[in-house]
């Protein structure tokens, strides 16, 4: 696990009964203040609890690059690109923006890099003037999952609607992941009806959020993953320490309990449906 957190790494816990795979972290962030994991050192804690594969994603254009050489590394990680969301006003001007969305596309062609993604829009950090920006890079994104045949992992705060029309103007890719997903029970029923695949992180054991649990409870087994986000986003009782996907099976367990389903059941259901969107290891 590492070290540099100021808190004690959560034990380990009971290995799940079926593999799954953590479809979503970030394996070249560390938290404010901390040292980042060793990555081996993460894959092997992870794999001991029956989370052997993961989607590693670089969200700008260090952890893009970093991204490569990580997924031709190491076999247990495929590998997802982009520009944030909230990285699109950080570039100087036009041109910038241009050479770095040329960059990601350029990366985004490797054949272990199976996701474009995290994209999408983030409207905690960024006010009105910042959202016009922030939708082009998004319909940019769109096109190019379409155009390379990716899956396409969606970063959505705070922009449910605007999220969910520019997706239905663009024309969706056929397979489309809402990470760490965040809406309510009405938002989980339009993206399932539009064939998306949901992905719920941590934050569905959090004390407070029975709104998600209930979104949770309305996915169909077949659109459903799990993620970590990791460094960020541990699940109860752990919330605050840093997060690892050697957690998932603690949200595993608590997706099954909310859903009703064996925990083999719902393994069995997040191992087909990352197979069916990122293809074999």
């Amino acid at each position: 696990m590492g070290s540099g957190s100021s808190r004690q790494a959560p034990p380990a816990p009971e290995p799940l009964p079926i593999e799954v795979v953590d479809n979503h972290l970030h394996l070249d962030h560390a938290r404010h203040g901390e040292v980042r994991a060793d990555v081996a050192d993460t894959i092997a804690a992870a794999t001991a609890v029956g989370v052997p594969r993961m989607v590693q994603i670089g969200c700008d254009l260090p952890g893009a690059r970093e991204t490569i050489e990580l997924i031709d590394t190491y076999a247990a990680l495929l590998g997802g690109v982009s520009l944030h969301p909230n990285e699109i006003a950080r570039f100087s001007d036009a041109v910038a923006l241009a050479d770095g969305l040329a960059e990601i596309e350029q990366l985004a062609a490797h054949p272990r890099v199976r996701v474009v993604g995290e994209t999408g829009l983030d409207y905690f950090r960024t006010g009105p003037d910042g959202r016009p920006a922030q939708q082009e890079a998004f319909r940019w994104h769109i096109d190019l999952a379409k155009r390379l045949g990716k899956t396409l992992q969606i970063h959505d705060r705070d922009a449910h609607d605007d999220v969910l029309r520019i997706l239905d103007e663009q024309g969706a890719p056929e397979r489309t992941v809402l990470h760490c997903f965040s809406g309510d029970v009405a938002m989980a029923h339009r993206a399932v009806d539009a064939g998306y695949h949901l992905s719920f992180a941590g934050t569905v054991t959090f004390t407070n959020a029975k709104g998600l649990r209930e979104a949770l409870s309305v996915v169909p087994l077949d659109r459903l993953l799990v993620e970590t986000d990791a460094p960020y986003l541990t699940p109860h009782p752990w919330r605050g320490a840093r997060n690892s996907p050697y957690l998932v099976p603690v949200t595993v367990r608590t997706m099954a309990a909310v859903l009703g389903v064996a925990v083999p059941t719902l393994c069995q259901a997040i191992t087909e449906n990352s197979e069916r969107l990122y293809g074999p290891w």
